[in-house]
């Protein structure tokens, strides 16, 4: 995208990152974690967040912002056990949702403003690819990460390989 600003890679927290699922065995493997401690009400899954996923992402050609209910608690304990930078945060708005679309999606849409975006989440729908179609007038990839799972080495191919 010579001449142009990188598109951006909105980045959901919990299922992409944090992924919800076992192995066969019905254990995840966890990584340490790093101080400080986060309190208990954060979140007790952040011992699944691989720091492996930093360097992974910030290799990708996209400027990443944190699309997730975390909010700015994204950047004070997802960022650093990822070897992040703060990144910007996109708000919520408080206001009605659009019928059978994701409730991220237009604020995503905002935000963007007819820049190139990707999206990885793990609620990602037909529905929001359509209303997206409709309203963005740059590229726009939505990406559905299997929560089970979380990112993975074909969600990073996929990423890299867009826009081709």
């Amino acid at each position: 995208m010579t001449g142009t600003a990188s598109p951006l890679l909105f980045l959901d927290v919990d299922g992409p990152l944090i992924p919800f699922g076992g192995t066969g065995t019905g254990a995840y493997p966890t990584y340490p974690t790093y101080p400080p401690a986060p309190p208990p009400s954060v979140s007790p899954l952040l011992a699944r967040l691989d720091p492996a996923h930093g360097a992974r992402l910030a290799a990708l050609p996209y400027e990443l912002v944190w699309a997730t209910t975390w909010g700015e608690d994204a950047n004070a304990w997802v960022a650093p056990r990822l070897g992040l930078p703060d990144l910007p945060v996109v708000p919520w708005p408080d206001g009605p949702e659009e019928p059978g679309v994701h409730w991220k999606v237009p604020a995503l849409v905002e935000w963007a403003a007819g820049r190139a975006f990707a999206w990885v989440d793990d609620e990602i729908g037909g529905a929001d690819r359509v209303w997206v179609a409709a309203r963005h007038p740059g590229p726009a990839l939505l990406h559905r990460v299997d929560p089970r799972r979380g990112l993975g080495d074909a969600d990073y191919a996929a990423l890299a390989a867009w826009p081709g």
